[in-house]
């Protein structure tokens, strides 16, 4: 669960929310709608922690792990594209380049054997040991090519950036997953593979689009932002 308490936005004068009060829970898909310049993907960054609110909270679950839909396609440049995908559970990509440091060291000691043991279990609880082919059945869902799947992403043109960085928001099943504008430079089999993927997906999804299509086809809730506030209707965009 993840929710907006009282969160208020000013923009010099301009309050873009003004006491924002709304819940997200597991199980649903929200689709945030709203005119041009309404704050959707501003809001998008408030629930994700990339921007800070006037005022207010964003309350999550504790021990949930929220996931976004990365927006700089040139972040990732100096790591291939696995790692990139991993980087989205950045608790198993960490443990994975620890346990790498570690066995590569000439004085391997006592110390590092215990700590090495410590890292073996967490990685193990975390599916660590799937991590590459799950990332991997991401990439093929999204039509990147397993020829690239060791790729530089610099090397990348952009459209299978975006796939990558797709992935990765996608990557060890989120507890909260933001989308923003997530269709965009998708092709068809990958727009489908992906509305497919959001509808067996169990967990919080809120996703900004102005694909009427896909949020018809995916969401089972619409958050209208309109007149610094946000207004939640059960059902799709149609509904």
């Amino acid at each position: 669960m993840i929710q907006a308490s009282n969160i208020t936005l000013r923009l010099g004068k301009r309050a873009l929310f003004e006491d924002v009060n709304i819940k997200f829970t597991e199980g649903n898909c929200y689709g945030i709608i709203g005119a041009n310049g309404a704050g959707k993907s501003t809001f998008l960054k408030i629930l994700n922690g990339q921007l800070e609110p006037t005022k207010g909270d964003v309350i999550i679950t504790p021990g949930q792990r929220l996931s976004f839909l990365q927006q700089d396609h040139f972040k990732y440049d100096a790591f291939n594209v696995m790692d990139t995908v991993i980087m989205g559970n950045k608790r198993l990509y960490d443990i994975m380049k620890e346990k790498d440091a570690i066995y590569a060291k000439e004085d391997f000691s006592e110390a590092d054997g215990i700590k090495a043991s410590e890292l073996e279990t967490e990685f193990a609880e975390m599916n660590g040991w799937e991590a590459e082919s799950d990332a991997a059945t991401l990439l093929n869902g999204l039509g990147v090519d397993t020829s690239l799947h060791y790729a530089q992403m610099s090397e990348l043109t952009g459209p299978v950036k975006v796939k990558v960085l797709l992935a990765q928001a996608l990557f060890g099943n989120p507890d909260i997953l933001l989308l923003d504008e997530p269709t965009n430079h998708l092709d068809l089999d990958a727009i489908n593979w992906l509305e497919d993927f959001l509808i067996d997906f169990d967990n919080t999804v809120i996703v900004v689009s102005h694909d009427r299509y896909f949020l018809n086809k995916v969401c089972t809730h619409i958050a209208d932002i309109d007149y610094a506030k946000i207004q939640l209707y059960a059902g799709n965009y149609d509904f």
